[in-house]
């Protein structure tokens, strides 16, 4: 038996690597199998290249819990070591980061990859175990198997035994502060978040098959049943595969094995896959969202060369894409993800830069390829789309190849279209194209019919985010205007070059302006008499477009320095004045003026949806008693 000191300068490394990493001490799994699953990599690779003769089959990693003995035990049937290499990579080689490891950490808080950033993946184990023994047998040929025991201290010892099969088998004597690992269900929960798809695989006990009947069997006969090993990874998921290896049904069942408790399929998914000037692979899935921006559920989830990162994955997917589910994988993106690091990457930000590249031709290509199915797919996607036209200027800039502009009737238009449809006849006279759109077809019905009665397209805008995306548009495209089709009377949204006779002299206009100012709120209405066709409404109330926008963008987040969330609800109240109500209002004797005017007033109001309460039963009493 060999004894020796563990080349480290710091004595207390084991207490600091504890203390450092305790919040994430359950890594230590992730980086054994980690470590397991290289050695069986390198061994096949010696193995391609003619280095190893040996028969390779097929390794696998088993994972085994005593729980009388309080060990855990992580086998394998790699390439092993001799006494020489862990004397090598055991005791020197994975200490070579320790000092920068002590200097850099021993101030601040911890930080999930240090043990994999310092190449210390294997002496994660000491955060769980107070005794860590390696029975290792290299794959060369007379080889002699050695054992390997270190308490946590720095002082280790090493000696021959016996092992008949090479590989390595890592025995961790679990501390009494760690007995969650002894439990079954625990070692289950993490093989099946971080090991999940790693490409050896995974034992972890066994489970019972039930064989099938041979077709001459009797009718009441049992089928026999056999232990077999539970594998619990599937060593080949579908991102490292080539598309054309893999069908819809494939790319489903995966998005199901990612997603258990997702009923909903896709809508459809991207595969990722590059390898210069970085190495990603994955599959982005576009889940049925509609008008949810909730971003906690199922998240995008990271790898590493088949080992689970994390699913928090901001930085490296553009905010925008955050809605979508899938995985990614890139060795590039080390295991030490922490948001400080992300954003000084160079690699991270060309990741980031390509997934939005690589999801614009996705779209441009769907909407060339079968313009219909993009069409019925676009509510559930829209919300995505919109965030990253209004978040991502790479997107935005070729948003004009995919983004469509439904309006209240279901037709689809890209922007060029819709450009060419309205310009004749939404043109104002000040050259400004004038885009309608309403939020709520239902509650703005009637300003969609006014509006469609003079021939204009309205377009439906109603994501969480439609008003962020709409300034966007405005800001990116010169003398155009989006309004509200329920921001002012119609006539006023689009102004032409018509002259309305008035029917009311200016004498007749300022009695009535002053009889309805006396009438209603003035601090919520505002009166404004217009010279309109004597067909159009009496009563219009709108909302001016600033402010409403402005309080829309305060909900989700902007508005700036105007602070609208809390300003008053404020209405313009249009009065026809060639309206004959008009003219009846003024006629009316001084006492039953009021009457009308609430009565037209509510009718008003009634159509915005803002009648309520005590103000819409006082309504139906007063209609009923008109009927009488």
């Amino acid at each position: 038996m060999k004894k020796g000191n563990i080349n480290v300068s710091v004595e207390n490394i084991f207490p600091l690597i504890k203390k450092f990493l305790y919040s994430d001490h359950e890594i230590f799994l992730r980086e054994l199998i980690s470590n397991a699953t290289d050695a069986t990599l390198k061994l096949k690779h010696l193995n391609n290249i003619g280095e190893a003769q040996v028969e390779y089959g097929n390794p696998i990693i088993e994972v085994k819990l005593n729980k009388e003995d309080k060990t855990l035990h992580i086998i394998d049937q790699g390439i092993g070591m001799t006494a020489e290499e862990v004397e090598k990579y055991i005791n020197q080689v994975a200490f070579s980061g320790a000092e920068e490891f002590l200097n850099k950490y021993k101030d601040s808080a911890s930080d999930s990859g240090i043990i994999g950033h310092f190449g210390l993946g294997f002496y994660s184990a000491f955060m769980v175990a107070e005794r860590v023994d390696i029975i290792t047998k290299s794959y060369q040929d007379g080889a002699q198997a050695v054992k390997w025991s270190c308490d946590g201290s720095p002082e280790f010892t090493i000696e021959e035994t016996e092992k008949e099969d090479r590989g390595t088998e890592i025995v961790l004597h679990i501390a009494e502060d760690s007995t969650e690992f002894l439990e079954e269900a625990r070692i289950r929960e993490l093989l099946m978040k971080y090991n999940k798809f790693m490409p050896i695989p995974i034992k972890f006990g066994t489970k019972t098959e039930t064989l099938p009947l041979p077709e001459d069997a009797a009718e009441d006969a049992t089928p026999e049943t056999k232990e077999v090993d539970n594998i619990i990874n599937n060593p080949t998921p579908a991102w490292t595969k080539t598309p054309t290896d893999l069908t819809d049904e494939d790319y489903l069942n995966f998005y199901r094995e990612l997603y258990p408790t997702q009923f909903e399929e896709p809508l459809f998914w991207i595969h990722l896959n590059v390898d210069y000037p970085f190495n990603l692979t994955g599959v982005l899935f576009f889940p049925r969202l509609g008008n949810n921006i909730n971003i906690d559920q199922d998240k995008i989830q990271l790898y590493q060369n088949q080992v689970f990162v994390t699913d928090e994955v901001k930085g490296i997917v553009p905010d925008f894409l955050m809605l979508l589910r899938g995985v990614i994988d890139s060795p590039d993106i080390p295991l030490n993800v922490s948001r400080s690091y992300l954003q000084a990457d160079g690699a991270v930000k060309k990741i980031s830069q390509y997934i939005t590249r690589k999801v614009a031709d996705k779209l441009t290509s769907l909407l060339k390829e079968d313009r219909e199915g993009f069409e019925q797919k676009w509510n559930d996607i829209k919300v995505v789309l919109e965030y990253g036209v209004v978040s991502e200027e790479k997107f935005a800039d070729k948003s004009d190849k995919f983004m469509l502009y439904p309006t209240v009737d279901e037709t689809y238009f890209t922007w060029e279209e819709l450009n060419e449809k309205i310009k004749d006849n939404q043109t104002d006279k000040d050259g400004n194209l004038v885009i309608l759109y309403a939020s709520d077809k239902d509650s703005q019905d009637t300003y969609i019919s006014t509006a469609k009665e003079k021939g204009y397209e309205v377009l439906l805008l109603d994501s969480p985010i439609a008003s962020h995306f709409i300034q966007k548009l405005e800001q990116t495209n010169e003398k155009v205007q989006l309004v509200r089709v329920d921001a002012d009377h119609i006539n006023n949204l689009i102004k032409k070059d018509e002259v309305v006779v008035s029917r009311l002299t200016d004498e007749q206009k300022e009695n009535l302006k002053a009889t309805l100012e006396n009438t209603i709120d003035k601090e919520k209405y505002s009166v404004q008499l217009e010279d309109l066709d004597s067909s159009d409404a009496p009563f219009v109330i709108t909302q001016p477009e600033f402010i409403r926008r402005m309080k829309d963008m305060q909900k989700t987040g902007g508005g700036g320095m105007f602070g609208m969330g809390n300003f008053p609800e404020m209405y313009n109240l249009v009065v026809n004045a060639n309206s004959n109500l008009a003219s009846e209002i003024l006629d009316k004797p001084e006492e039953q003026k009021a009457e009308v005017i609430n009565q037209a007033l509510d009718l008003a109001k009634l159509s915005q949806n803002l009648l309520k309460g005590k103000e819409l039963t006082d309504f139906i009493n007063r209609s009923f008693a008109l009927l009488k």
